[in-house]
């Protein structure tokens, strides 16, 4: 009864593993909604990789099953056997696996190229600071140019223009923190003095979160902020009255504390 009892549960591990998988896209609960123009390709990719690592998964759950079967202690009397190993099947089970992150890395260089490495020829729209334990913004004043006296400033309400092509300068003043837009798929590691980009294109106004997925301290759990994609119409009225509100403001602004 043992013997069955503890097969079955090994068993169950890959069924419920598969049935997980095969219900996760019906009821919409691996990923959350994509907004962005780039996202199905990095979709596609975690997708890719799901079925590649759930295949072998389930494969090796199925072998563990059989010999927890079929060498159970109550059916081979037998002494135990010990063995130095096979020479040639070790070579064999080191080289798939490295031939499969091979072909997965020259697979994905395009989407990473493309996320990572080709920054778009435009100006930045914001920066975004990341710090212990909230997000600061600055955005360029009536001058169009970062780092002058008419910088606008706000902290961890984030808005950007729809359907357009966004760059934002992103850095962190203290500690390593991780800039994570879930609906944008986009995710960068923030690094203290070093300066860094991200870009995407939101597809339709949408309001979602900013998360700090890097283990930055105590209050890491509360660095998060808000994003919000409108119109440009609208999003250059939200500049206009956030400018307003800063001049006519008596505490310090957020640089000065």
């Amino acid at each position: 009864m043992s013997r069955l009892l503890w097969c079955g549960l090994f068993l169950l591990v890959p069924i419920l593993g598969v049935a997980t998988f095969v219900a996760g896209p019906i009821y919409n609960i691996w990923l959350p909604e994509d907004i962005s123009e780039h996202g199905r390709v990095i979709d596609h990719l975690f997708f890719f990789i799901m079925w590649l690592t759930g295949v072998v998964f389930v494969i090796t759950e199925v072998v563990l099953f059989w010999f927890m079967w079929k060498y159970d202690a109550d059916k081979n009397a037998e002494p135990v056997k010990f063995t130095h190993g096979s020479h040639s099947l070790e070579v064999v089970w080191t080289i798939l696996p490295a031939a499969t992150l091979l072909f997965i890395a020259i697979y994905q260089m395009d989407a990473w190229a493309a996320s990572k490495m080709r920054i778009p020829d435009k100006p930045v729209l914001a920066e975004v600071l990341g710090r212990q334990f909230e997000w600061r913004l600055r955005y360029a004043g009536p001058d169009g140019v970062l780092y002058t006296s008419d910088d606008i400033y706000h902290v961890n309400d984030l808005h950007l223009p729809a359907n357009e092509e966004v760059l934002l300068m992103i850095n962190s003043e203290d500690v390593l923190h991780s800039f994570f837009l879930p609906n944008l798929r986009t995710k960068q590691d923030l690094v203290p003095g070093m300066q860094q980009y991200v870009w995407f294109k939101a597809q339709k106004p949408f309001v979602g979160d900013i998360v700090c997925a890097e283990l930055c301290g105590w209050g890491h759990y509360k660095m998060k902020g808000r994003v919000t994609f409108e119109s440009r119409p609208e999003f250059d009225a939200w500049l206009k009255e956030r400018q307003a509100a800063q001049e006519t403001r008596t505490d310090p602004a957020p640089e000065e504390e």
